[in-house]
């Protein structure tokens, strides 16, 4: 019954902003805009048609805004009218009533909200699907005051998020069991692990360690900077960290002006996610603008500037490699090779024959290499590789999709940036010196450094362990004994062969050389 009612309120949210009209008037048909005039008589739609999405997607909850930031982020697959309401949605989204985030402030802390901090601001600067945050200002351990930004958690957010995830779990075992690519997308899979990032956001302290993870790894990058977290001021509904001052990546015109390098900031970009990614496997998942920022103070002018932790993606040892061979086949166009990875890994059924599926990549990416974002049409790459994978029944990986998602929040603000911008020179030599770090002999010694504890603790018990070996020596160990000495010595007669005849072959070679120079001299 709970899902029917939540069906019904998006059903009815759909017809009361009018986004059936919005849809029908999307295409270019005769009788579908007479269908839209008459299905839209009676109603009030006079507000343009990209707050009336907006506005729609804000009634509907926590996962409709995320859906509408993803979105706000690819202006190409957008009319701009639309895009610029959407882009609200990432910091933007209506406050609640900041009583309320007094009182959760208070009642977590079990005091009065002018007790935990020296100053309170109570008027939010920023509101976004989950919390909203607000300015304060703290003494820390050491007695100093510091500025920081406190983010509360929007009350009544849990009963929502299962509401809607519910409804999501059923519409995807109804899409499984009744479309014949339902097992090929799992679909209930996916909605599992939108599940898992989903309830991690709520819990405030899990972002805190999120952010503190991200900092540790991105010290020395000089790329990007991090808040810091106040741990002795943070709850699962309160998280309190350093509070940053930059400039919206979406303001080009206004850090342009402030004499950013915006090229080389579109690559910094790149490079960071290539980092989080492929190094770490821990990287920042919610890169919409409004989490996004740009240090204009001189002693970190033009670094990025991340906020909002809650959502981070984390990949496997496994799932690392794999898509970094996959990267450099592909940044190298040897599309055998990606087609080899995808059969070897599982993704597409076994017996499929390489060449065919060599063939059918091919067609999809060479035609947008050597190209800038902005001649690029995501689009009709995706259109193709959908078409694709499904005459190759490729199946979708679900501990990936997060990782899709930021690819397509990265390519978007890339294009915002500079649509000059060659993601693939960008992206190759970062990729090649990962890959020879993974190969070579930095990662032996890492994995030396990585074991040694395990070495130390064994090395000395061998002796030990022989002792016992060769105190329960079975009865045939001295037959055993004699066919190894035995087998040793055959090998050792072949190796003496094989060496006198490498050495004789090469005397030979000698011999001729020699000979033939004192013919052509004589």
């Amino acid at each position: 019954m709970s899902r029917f009612l939540r069906g019904f309120t998006i059903v009815w949210t759909c017809l009361r902003y009018g986004l059936d009209e919005l849809v029908l008037n999307s295409f270019q048909n005769p009788v579908l805009s007479r269908i839209a005039r008459f299905t839209s008589f009676g109603r009030k739609l006079d507000n343009p048609r990209g707050q009336r999405l907006r506005e729609a997607l804000e009634s509907l909850g926590p996962i409709f805004v995320k859906f509408g930031q993803v979105l706000s982020t690819r202006r190409d697959l957008m009319p701009p009218d639309i895009a610029d309401e959407l882009a609200l949605l990432q910091d933007r989204v209506p406050p609640f009533d900041p009583n309320v985030a007094v009182d959760t402030i208070e009642r977590s802390f079990r005091r009065p909200v002018d007790e935990v901090f020296v100053s309170f601001d109570r008027v939010p600067v920023a509101s976004a699907s989950i919390a909203q945050v607000h300015f304060a200002v703290i003494r820390d351990r050491d007695g100093r005051e510091r500025d920081v930004a406190v983010k509360v958690l929007r009350p009544g957010m849990l009963d929502v998020i299962d509401k809607d995830l519910a409804l999501m779990r059923m519409m995807a075992n109804w899409v499984e069991k009744l479309s014949s690519d339902g097992k090929r997308l799992k679909p209930r899979q996916v909605v599992a692990e939108f599940d898992n990032y989903l309830h991690d956001e709520l819990d405030l302290i899990r972002e805190a360690a999120n952010a503190a993870q991200l900092r540790r790894n991105m010290d020395g990058l000089d790329l990007v900077e991090i808040p810091e977290v106040f741990w002795d001021f943070c709850h699962p509904q309160v998280l309190v960290m350093e509070r940053m001052n930059g400039v919206p990546i979406n303001q080009v015109e206004k850090l342009r002006d402030a004499g950013v390098d915006i090229p080389k900031l579109a690559r910094d970009g790149v490079t960071i996610f290539f980092t989080q990614v492929f190094r770490d496997g821990f990287f920042h998942a919610d890169m919409h603008p409004g989490n996004i920022q740009v240090s204009l103070d001189p002693d970190t002018f033009g670094r990025y500037i991340s906020l909002d932790f809650g959502i981070v993606g984390s990949l496997t040892e496994f799932d690392k490699e794999y898509l970094a061979q996959n990267f450099t086949a592909f940044f190298r166009r040897d599309y055998k090779r990606v087609a080899e990875l995808h059969i070897e890994s599982g993704w597409v059924p076994a017996n499929t024959r390489v060449n065919e599926l060599e063939s059918a990549i091919r067609a999809v990416c060479e035609p947008y290499f050597d190209r800038p974002l902005k001649e690029i049409s995501l689009g009709m790459v995706l259109l193709r590789l959908f078409q694709t994978s499904r005459r190759f029944q490729v199946e979708i990986q679900p501990q990936l999709v997060l990782l899709q998602k930021t690819l397509l929040n990265i390519e978007g603000l890339g294009r915002q940036l500079d649509p000059e911008l060659d993601l693939w020179s960008t992206a190759k030599p970062f990729l090649e010196k990962w890959m020879l770090d993974q190969m070579g002999p930095r990662r032996m010694w890492r994995e030396l450094q990585s074991q040694a504890p395990l070495y130390a603790k064994l090395i000395p018990q061998l002796p030990r362990l022989m002792h016992d070996f060769l105190q329960q020596k079975p009865k045939d160990y001295e037959r055993d004994l004699q066919e190894l000495l035995s087998e040793q010595k055959r090998t050792n007669r072949l190796l003496q062969r094989l060496v006198f005849g490498g050495v004789g072959f090469v005397l030979g070679l000698l011999v001729m050389q020699i000979l033939m120079r004192l013919r052509l001299f004589y």
